[in-house]
C-alpha cells in the first residue's frame, strides 16, 4: 500500500447524485462512496481522468447539471477495507447479491460481486430493478444479450436461470470486470465484446440494456433489431424526468411492464 493517496470529492445537485454515479461506476473499478450531494472517489492512482471525464459528459448532455470538483492528496489509510466492511448483501428477486467476505444464503439465487474491485453491485436502483425483471423474465431456454454489461451482474443473473448469455460493452474496463465476475461465480458466458448491440450476430429472446436515456435512445434501432418478434426488451438506467426521451424512441413497441424504484425508470418492452 503506497504512503499517499488521491480523493476527488464531486459536489453537485441531489437530483443528479445517482445518474453521475452510475456514469463513474463505468469508468472506475475501486471504491466510491454517496452522499446527499457529493459523491467521493479514493484512489492511490491520479484521479484527474475521472473529473476530465465527467466535465466531457456534462458538455455532451447539454443539461443543467452542474459539478464541483475537489482534487486532494492525503496520507494513506486502509480506506478499501474501510469501504468493503460498509457494503453489505441485498436480496433483488430470486437473486443473493453478496461480497465474498459475506456467507452465501440458502433458498436464493447467490451471486457474488466485490464491489470494491468491480461496480454494478447491485444496490443501484437501475441494476435492483433489472434483477427483478430478470426474476420475472428470464427462462431457462431464452437467448439473451446484455448491452452495456458492467459488471456482468445482470448476465450472471440470467446464466444462473438457465439462460443462454451474451455481454457487451463500450468500455474495456467493464469488458475485464465481466470476465472477472463470471470467474469468481464459476459460470461461463457464451460470448462477451467490447462493443455495443450493433455487433451482434443473431436475434435474442430477450434484450437488457442498462443504460442512460440519452444512450438508449441513440442505440433504440439496433436494439430492436436484434430483438425477436415476441421477445422482450429490458430498458433501464432512466432517470424519471428522461422517460419520455426513450419511449418515443421505443413507442412501435408494447409497453408491458414500467417500474419505479426511488428516481429511476425501468421498462420493460415486448416486440410485435
Amino acid at each position: 500500500m503506497k504512503n499517499r493517496y488521491y480523493e476527488l470529492t464531486i459536489t453537485l445537485n441531489e437530483q443528479y447524485v445517482d445518474l453521475i454515479a452510475d456514469f463513474i461506476m463505468n469508468i472506475y473499478d475501486e471504491g466510491v462512496e454517496f452522499g446527499t450531494d457529493r459523491i467521493i472517489i479514493r484512489s492511490e492512482s491520479d484521479l484527474t481522468f475521472v473529473k476530465d471525464a465527467l466535465l466531457s459528459l456534462q458538455q455532451d448532455l447539454e443539461s443543467d447539471i452542474h459539478m464541483d470538483f475537489t482534487l486532494k492528496e492525503k496520507e494513506n489509510i486502509d480506506w478499501i477495507k474501510t469501504y468493503q466492511e460498509s457494503i453489505q448483501p441485498i436480496e433483488a428477486g430470486k437473486f443473493y447479491i453478496f461480497p465474498s467476505w459475506h456467507a452465501p444464503k440458502e433458498n436464493l439465487i447467490n451471486i457474488r460481486i466485490d464491489p470494491a474491485l468491480a461496480f454494478g453491485s447491485g444496490h443501484h436502483a437501475t441494476t435492483f430493478s433489472c434483477l427483478e425483471a430478470i426474476s420475472d423474465y428470464i427462462k431457462p431456454s431464452d437467448h439473451i444479450i446484455d448491452v452495456g454489461c458492467g459488471s456482468g451482474i445482470l448476465g450472471l443473473a440470467c446464466k444462473k436461470l438457465g439462460a443462454t448469455v451474451e455481454l457487451c460493452d463500450t468500455d474495456p474496463i467493464s469488458v475485464q470486470s465481466c470476465k472477472e465476475n463470471f470467474r469468481l461465480n464459476e459460470e461461463s458466458y457464451d460470448k462477451l465484446w467490447e462493443g455495443s448491440a450493433d455487433k451482434a450476430e443473431g436475434k435474442y429472446d430477450v434484450v437488457i440494456a442498462n443504460i442512460i436515456a440519452d444512450v438508449l435512445r441513440f442505440i433504440a434501432t439496433d436494439l430492436k433489431k436484434v430483438t425477436k418478434k415476441d421477445g422482450f426488451l429490458i430498458l433501464s438506467g432512466i432517470l424519471d424526468k428522461k422517460e419520455k426521451l426513450v419511449q418515443d424512441s421505443f413507442g412501435d413497441l408494447v409497453l408491458e411492464k414500467r417500474i419505479l424504484k426511488d428516481e429511476w425508470v425501468t421498462l420493460i418492452y415486448r416486440k410485435k
